[in-house]
């Protein structure tokens, strides 16, 4: 499974982005049951758990400081993950990173076997 992160860039605080990940491989595809997952990592924090869906839409869990700024997607015809960000913050800049897993809802590091490159998100305050 290969993972392509996009989306990232420099943007005011109050604004929005939406960051897509699409995934690609053998193994992948519409017989293949994968949960997607994003992740963020700040420098000189670990990193952060933000958001999964499960690979049968509808399902879907938030890391605590999204507080419904932040909404997951996924297009399975399309093989893409999608994470909208609104309202963002100073304190949402950082690296983020899409992720792959074949558990149900996976919201560890641990859980996720696959891992695209990162995409930077800046926002100025």
């Amino acid at each position: 499974v290969q993972l392509q992160a996009s989306g990232g860039g420099l943007v005011q605080a109050g604004d929005s982005l939406r960051l897509s990940c699409a995934a690609s491989g053998r193994t992948f595809g519409s017989g293949s049951a994968y949960a997607m997952g994003w992740f963020r990592q700040a420098p000189g924090k670990e990193r952060e758990f933000v958001a999964t869906i499960a690979w049968n839409v509808g399902r879907t869990y938030y890391g605590d400081f999204v507080k419904g700024r932040f909404s997951i997607s996924r297009d399975n015809a399309k093989n893409t993950v999608y994470l909208q960000m609104n309202s963002l913050k100073p304190d949402d800049t950082a690296v983020y990173y899409c992720a792959a897993s074949r558990l149900t809802l996976p919201i560890t590091r641990t859980d996720y076997r696959y891992w695209g490159q990162e995409t930077q998100v800046t926002v100025s305050s």
